[in-house]
């Protein structure tokens, strides 16, 4: 056994610690979404059976051969994209995601926008923001963010829920936590998807009500 178990009750524990020590204790304690991507079959069936029902995926391909049938047999999963999308891969995203995390550019939420009816299976949408303007990095720049949410919300009529960022990984994230809560705050999204298994308890310091967590649940990946 790898000891799934016993890390998704070690970090729930974390979890709970660090909201209740912020200064958003009043709201609903912050979502652990498991980062599954890349890891073996064995420690997502393990994860499951502990009770974990929220995971993250960062590939369209590897979700569509992972999800499917899990999705039949353990009730009320909810799966989400948090890598980056492909335009030629949105139809099947939509299919196959609940949330999808990574809005980034003009092209890829028209294409959403495209293909985004009552019947897909994604209900919910996050923009991804690029904190620190790096050059290799997915995400609206914070600068256009206003302009880019208004876009996808009253243009496009998307149903964008909050935001979510992967700071630098050479600077302090605090900072980059704290411009994604504020850019929220200014558009009205209540959603902010922050923190991975390095620093998910300095993002629930600055409101993050998802962490996205993989290393420190299934240890390094295969």
């Amino acid at each position: 056994m790898f000891k799934v178990k016993d890390n998704i009750r070690e970090v729930l524990n974390e979890i709970k610690g660090a909201h209740e020590k912020s200064n958003f204790q009043h709201l609903s304690t912050p979502k652990l979404v498991a980062v599954s991507k890349k890891q073996n079959d064995e420690k997502v069936i393990e994860a499951l059976d502990a009770g974990q029902k929220c995971f993250g995926e960062n590939r369209v391909q590897e979700a569509q051969q992972r999800w499917p049938l899990k999705t039949q047999q353990y009730k009320n999963l909810e799966i989400r994209l948090i890598g980056p999308l492909q335009t030629n891969k949105v139809k099947q995203a939509l299919n196959l995601f609940d949330v999808i995390e990574t809005i980034d550019r003009d092209k890829l939420a028209n294409e959403i926008a495209n293909k985004f009816n009552e019947n897909v299976k994604t209900k919910s949408f996050y923009i991804q923001i690029n904190t620190g303007s790096e050059i290799q990095k997915s995400g609206i720049e914070p600068l256009h963010s206003d302009n880019f949410i208004k876009y996808c919300k009253e243009d496009l009529r998307l149903p964008v829920v909050g935001l979510m960022c992967i700071p630098p990984l050479n600077e302090e994230p605090a900072m980059h936590f704290a411009l994604l809560k504020k850019i929220a705050e200014r558009n009205n999204l209540k959603e902010l998807s922050m923190g991975m298994s390095g620093d998910y308890k300095e993002a629930i310091k600055f409101g993050a009500t998802s962490v996205r967590v993989g290393s420190a649940i299934f240890g390094s990946r295969e």
